[in-house]
């Protein structure tokens, strides 16, 4: 069975609700009260308030991780875990040494780090190690093209 989640929105005092409109507030909390209690609706919409994660983190839970921060750090290292702020924990974590000359590449140089930290609000993107292969990059042309 597919389940549709409605949108909702204020229209001057009025309340939509999919394709319904309310007088009021109250109104539409009975209304929404009743359907939930016949299995109309599902008791976890997005109505509830409660937010959920785009990103499950327990599959990757002591497995190694490569997270990029802002700023260009690059950083893997096994993941301890986690909280709903995005703040990661990671073990014997390596940090990849950006270029000198251009700050935009990360080098084969690194840093061992140890236990650390990563900040929820500097976690750009997380990704496993683990089936993740570097390959050439297929859009630069070679020089006899």
């Amino acid at each position: 069975m597919k389940s549709e989640k409605a949108e909702t929105w204020s229209v001057g005092k009025r309340l939509v609700w999919g394709k319904t409109i309310y007088s009021s507030f109250a109104n539409f909390r009975l209304i929404a009260a009743k359907q939930r209690a016949e299995g109309k609706i599902r008791a976890d919409n997005s109505m509830s308030g409660r937010k959920e994660t785009v990103l499950d983190l327990a599959k990757f839970v002591d497995k190694g991780v490569q997270v990029k921060l802002t700023g260009g750090r690059q950083v893997m290292g096994t993941l301890k875990g986690y909280d709903q702020l995005l703040n990661l924990v990671l073990d014997e974590a390596v940090e990849y040494l950006r270029d000198p000359d251009d700050p935009l590449k990360t080098t084969d140089q690194t840093r061992r780090l140890g236990l650390i930290v990563c900040r929820g609000t500097a976690v750009m993107l997380v990704a496993p190690t683990d089936g993740t292969d570097e390959i050439a990059n297929p859009f630069i042309q070679s020089d006899g093209a």
